[in-house]
């Protein structure tokens, strides 16, 4: 899959968020790379930031945005149709986006989204 195909699947995924959590998404970036971390390559998304559950009143004073990133190599790695890729992929930035909401690995691992 090309990276304009991949963005665009992520641009969708985005869109499937439910707009009264949408609303609530506060100074965060979502980006896409094709290489992830090399200490590790075969992470297909990577939450940076402060979760909205541990900001405080001096997280507004000049913070930098959260960073969502989503890896698209690893990503095409592991599916092998165009489809595969985006159901992935959403599942990839859902598990990001509660990152954001300040759900950690455990719990999302419960709910399915691990």
């Amino acid at each position: 899959m090309a990276r304009d195909e991949f963005e665009e699947a992520v641009r969708d995924a985005l869109d499937q968020i439910p707009p009264e959590l949408a609303r609530v998404m506060d100074n965060v970036v979502v980006l896409v790379e094709d290489q992830a971390p090399p200490d590790d390559p075969e992470l297909l998304g990577l939450y940076e930031g402060i979760p909205l559950t541990e900001r405080t009143s001096f997280y507004a004073a000049g913070s930098l945005p959260d960073r969502i990133t989503i890896y698209r190599l690893p990503t095409l790695a592991i599916c092998d149709e165009r489809d595969d890729v985006v159901e992935e992929v959403a599942i990839t930035v859902v598990h990001e986006i509660a990152h954001h909401f300040g759900i950690d690995d455990d719990r999302l691992h419960e709910l399915g989204w691990g």
